[in-house]
């Protein structure tokens, strides 16, 4: 992408575009964010994840409020397309994250997608969620040289300390 002044300059646009009207921006939006809250996880385009995660991450602080508060409710219908998912929201998501004050969800990228446009694309997932981890998990290998050289220096440090005093 060649930096010309038009991309330095924002002119109060905070938000991507995405082609979109903003009627229709808000839609799609709204759309990945009803799939996020039923699914948990979602395959989107990486520009799309990032757009919706601030959106994901306001509505949980919303649903920690509880169903019982009057701007949890609205928030909660205007940006879930399907109203079954509220009580989801509010009663599965809301008390998972309630230990949490912020990151409720994880970004991972993916391999470009295969057809024309070769978009960048990503995963987006609440925590805590049943599925499989996006990562593996990292074991802990006695036998590897770095973890052989620093348990040497440790050993060293000891006896060097407990000669000291």
């Amino acid at each position: 992408m060649r930096l010309t002044l038009q991309t330095l300059i924002s002119h109060g646009r905070v938000a991507r575009k995405m082609g979109l009207d903003p009627q229709s921006r808000i839609n799609m939006l709204r759309n990945i964010l009803t799939g996020l809250v039923r699914h948990e996880r979602i395959e989107t385009t990486l520009a799309r994840a990032d757009e919706v995660r601030f959106y994901a991450e306001k509505l949980i602080d919303y649903a920690k409020k509880g169903d019982t508060d009057e701007k949890a409710m609205k928030m909660a219908s205007f940006w879930l397309t399907e109203k079954d998912l509220v009580p989801k929201l509010f009663k599965v998501l809301a008390p998972r994250f309630e230990a949490r004050s912020r990151d409720y969800t994880r970004m991972a990228r993916l391999p470009n997608r295969e057809n024309l446009d070769r978009a960048k694309m990503a995963v987006l997932e609440y925590k805590g969620n049943p599925f499989p981890p996006l990562y593996p998990i990292r074991k802990v290998n006695e036998l590897s040289l770095v973890n052989q050289l620093l348990k040497g220096y440790r050993e060293e440090r000891a006896q060097h300390l407990s000669a000291k005093e």
